[in-house]
């Protein structure tokens, strides 16, 4: 298994995605998001992606130069068509929209339809954080999650996060999926040889599994990946409740698919909140009460076997260190199948080994 330093990253994501017909602004937006996911340890969110781009770009559910346009708008909202371009790239375009409303009426709203695959939602909540506001994320995609007393699949993973700026303690980036598990992760599972642990899928039929083959219909990918098991909702009824609003505020008031009617691996349909602190307090004050919130959790008592008490979004800071130090190793299952690709477009990864 190939370990890549970030540079060797961004060099063969850049260079895959050019070589399939991505711009260059559209290669390093969609590349920094992929390889952000890797350093942070979010790995089905990373390279491993690009095998899903590719395929997308050449079956033309991805289409390079797609035009982002506003189709509805007020002050504090703004409904947007993505026109089934790179889905980071259309959402960076959605969230910096967001802001920028916010910025001048307090709190804005940004829907978005006719995207593909987003990425690492923490990517966007970021970039409220930059701007010293909160940010809110979430979509849908297609169905991966069996509801509540179910065993078919009828929701998507339907992950949100938010960002919540602090002063001197690290932002709250809170980062997860509605279901117990990424699908990515399920995949990136498949693509390592391992087990599941109990409790995250179901088989085709309904029945508890370990095997992350049973999630999918053959041919398994990175061939596709079509389910055909289904994934548990996070903490039973309390996630499958939470992955329902996500399926409303993302398919039914943008218009368009709710989860079940969502035929592409690679759709999502996205809602943006972005709220401007000091319409409410001053933004030190609320920075500091954010502070002491955190120094207080932090400082309270641990509990067997814990050293330390992280807030959402530590465990992230501290992986991007060590694997900025150490590299990112990527399973030989993924990287037989980029250096396929590459090949396929006459760019050779393995000299990137040898920078």
């Amino acid at each position: 298994m190939p370990t890549l330093r970030r540079e060797q990253l961004s060099a063969l994501s850049s260079g895959l995605l050019k070589a399939a017909g991505a711009s260059d602004e559209e290669a390093e937006i969609v590349t920094r998001n992929l390889v952000k996911a890797n350093l942070v340890g979010a790995d089905s969110h990373g390279i491993l992606q690009l095998i899903s781009y590719v395929n997308g770009i050449r079956s033309g559910v991805i289409k390079p130069g797609a035009r982002f346009e506003v189709t509805k708008e007020s002050p504090s909202t703004a409904l947007t068509n993505g026109n089934w371009g790179f889905g980071q790239v259309v959402c960076s375009k959605a969230m910096k929209l967001a802001i920028s409303k916010a910025q001048k009426v307090g709190s804005a709203v940004v829907c978005v339809f006719n995207c593909n695959h987003i990425g690492r939602l923490a990517d966007y909540t970021q970039m409220a954080l930059e701007s010293d506001m909160i940010g809110f994320i979430c979509v849908n995609g297609d169905s991966a999650v069996a509801p509540y007393g179910g065993k078919k699949a009828m929701l998507s993973t339907n992950p949100l996060s938010y960002g919540i700026p602090a002063g001197k303690e690290n932002p709250i980036i809170l980062d997860i999926a509605t279901a117990i598990v990424a699908e990515g992760k399920v995949r990136a599972a498949l693509y390592k040889g391992e087990k599941l642990p109990p409790g995250w899928i179901l088989d085709s039929s309904g029945k508890p599994s370990t095997s992350p083959a049973d999630l999918y219909q053959p041919p398994l990918p990175p061939a596709q990946a079509k389910i055909s098991g289904a994934i548990q909702p996070a903490a039973g009824h309390k996630g499958y409740g939470l992955g329902l609003v996500v399926a409303i505020l993302t398919g039914a008031l943008t218009g368009t698919l709710c989860d079940p009617e969502i035929i592409s691996g690679l759709t999502n349909t996205v809602y943006i909140n972005v709220i401007k602190i000091d319409e409410f307090v001053a933004l030190q004050d609320f920075k500091n009460r954010v502070d002491r919130l955190v120094r207080t959790i932090k400082d309270s008592p641990k509990a067997e076997g814990f050293n330390e008490i992280l807030i959402p979004g530590e465990a992230e800071v501290i992986e991007e260190e060590k694997r900025t130090k150490s590299g990112v190793t990527i399973p030989d299952f993924t990287w037989n199948a980029l250096t396929k690709l590459c090949n396929e477009y006459g760019f050779d990864a393995e000299k990137l080994l040898d920078d």
